[in-house]
């Protein structure tokens, strides 16, 4: 039985799939197998994968049934004590298994351990920015508080087996399969955080997260799921739950160069939690809606590029 069960949900994902799966083999933990599901895809995954011959990967194709079955579909192949999820179009640092699987390892009331996540555009250059989570140990009062999975992204976490053998598997009826999932984790166990960006989250426009009305949907019905598990003195916390999706969303609607639908998710966001108006990431977001409206999103993009150069230029002093 393999460490590590890697599992990789794919669908028309040869653009980055092998990029992907070779960041899996520069590992410094060896002692894995890869489950690529391929979900229903009309590419070259299948001819792809029979010239593969390293033993430790292995195809599995199923008919298309979304994100989640094909998660679940690894799962019940798997054989690994620790499963790893990574998106067919991110990558991983060398040493992301080895540090994670030694948490787990020297950690027995952890669950999930996590890893800072670092930004890169399509062309898999980095922007400068750097997901960051720091919580760790008993994180579920601070997750319900915000509706915050306190997970970076769905390429970062490392699960025991244990954890679906209790809570069973994702939820595939569910927009956020994922995020359900960690805020569930979360309930029942510890959480640990590898304090260093061991996860490259690539930025292009198929992301999930762009569809800003199906992410709304998902994630009403993942705080009205948690909040009816809670107990009653603990109910006032749902605006503020609410107006942090609301924050969410409007930067995807800069994203999608959506000036009016981000000013409308802010304003949301400050009536359901007036006291947002004196966060940091509040002022930055409305400095960003101000800058998309007088400059246009050409205009925005170059103050951001300027932006994100000057942060790794910083970053690379820091090092």
């Amino acid at each position: 039985m393999p460490k590590v069960s890697v599992v990789v949900p794919a669908y028309n994902a040869m653009k980055y799939l092998p990029e992907t799966v070779e960041s899996v083999l520069q590992q410094t933990l060896t002692d894995f197998e890869v489950l690529i599901v391929n979900d229903g895809s009309s590419d070259e995954i299948v001819e792809w994968g029979s010239q593969i011959t390293d033993p430790r990967i292995k195809v599995i194709s199923q008919a298309n049934q979304g994100t989640a079955a094909a998660r679940n579909k690894g799962i019940t192949e798997s054989q690994g004590e620790y499963i790893a999820f990574l998106d067919a179009d991110d990558i991983w640092e060398p040493t992301k298994l080895e540090k994670q699987a030694n948490c787990l390892d020297n950690n027995p009331l952890v669950g999930l351990v996590d890893a800072w996540t670092a930004y890169m555009d399509e062309s898999g250059k980095l922007t400068g920015i750097v997901m960051r989570h720091t919580e760790e140990g008993d994180v579920y009062k601070k997750v319900f508080e915000s509706c915050d999975s306190s997970v970076c992204c769905g390429s970062s976490p490392m699960i025991r087996r244990s954890c679906f053998e209790t809570l069973g598997l994702f939820d595939e009826s569910s927009y956020i399969e994922d995020v359900d999932m960690w805020i569930r984790i979360a309930s029942r166990y510890h959480y640990a955080v590898v304090k260093e960006p061991l996860v490259k989250y690539r930025q292009h426009p198929n992301n999930k997260s762009k569809d800003c009305q199906s992410m709304l949907e998902g994630f009403r019905r993942l705080i009205e799921k948690t909040y009816r598990a809670l107990p009653t003195e603990v109910l006032y916390l749902r605006p503020q739950s609410y107006g942090r999706l609301y924050i969410y969303l409007a930067w995807r609607s800069i994203d999608n160069k959506d000036f009016q639908q981000a000013a409308h998710y802010r304003n949301l966001a400050i009536a359901n939690y007036p006291q947002l108006l004196l966060k940091p990431w509040v002022i930055r977001l409305s400095v960003a809606i101000a800058v998309l409206q007088l400059l246009g999103f050409e205009g925005y993009e170059k103050v951001r590029s300027f932006n994100r150069a000057l942060r790794r230029r910083l970053s690379f002093r820091a090092i």
